[in-house]
């Protein structure tokens, strides 16, 4: 089932990391250029959840990180 007239396209960046998963209202969609199939297999749904709550901690990770050595290359300078 397509739904991309009720549901405008997210940016990419919103995309789960690059791949062709939106996570739109709370649900998660399989997107192409084509259309959009809602996933509804909550074993799937399930996984989605959690490598996006993975890849947003290692964003934090990263970040904070990169703020870590911004402020050591400051202090030696």
């Amino acid at each position: 089932m397509s739904d991309r007239t009720s549901y405008p396209r997210l940016p990419r960046s919103e995309r789960l990391a690059g791949s062709p998963v939106e996570r739109r209202a709370g649900q998660w969609w399989l997107v192409s250029d084509t259309g959009s199939i809602l996933a509804t297999n909550p074993t799937f749904t399930g996984e989605l959840d959690r490598f996006a709550t993975a890849m947003a901690a290692a964003e934090r990770d990263v970040a904070r990180l990169r703020h870590e050595q911004a402020a050591t290359r400051e202090k030696g300078r």
